[in-house]
């Protein structure tokens, strides 16, 4: 159900990465990258632990959901801070765009059906 998810953040993130190569030069590009990628991850963590529940009831499917969505978050968060402190060239701008986009792509899983 995620592929074609993940595969939208790919595009987004290349679409982005190319925008910010043309506006702000090869660290506009990095930049957009290491965001989309970060959005990439945090989405890519968040299925792994949400398919290794073995949940029984819906209380426990929600507490794994949760569970899941926390540490994306939290995963987020550090690699956000991460990519900021370390990257001296960032362009935040791209950065956060990037990012931006490609967590709301991962939002719209909810929408897709699988045939």
């Amino acid at each position: 159900m995620f592929r074609p998810i993940i595969g939208l953040q790919v595009l987004c993130t290349a679409t982005a990465s190319l925008l910010s190569a043309w506006l702000a030069g090869i660290h506009g590009a990095i930049s957009a990258a290491l965001g989309g990628s970060i959005g990439i991850i945090a989405g890519l963590v968040f299925v792994a632990l949400a398919a290794r529940s073995k949940a029984k009831s819906s209380g426990e499917a929600l507490y794994a959901a949760l569970r899941a969505e926390a540490v994306k978050v939290a995963l987020m968060l550090l690699l956000l801070w991460i990519a900021l402190a370390t990257y001296r060239d960032v362009v935040a701008i791209g950065l956060i765009g990037s990012f931006i986009a490609t967590v709301l792509v991962f939002t719209m899983a909810i929408l897709v059906r699988e045939k």
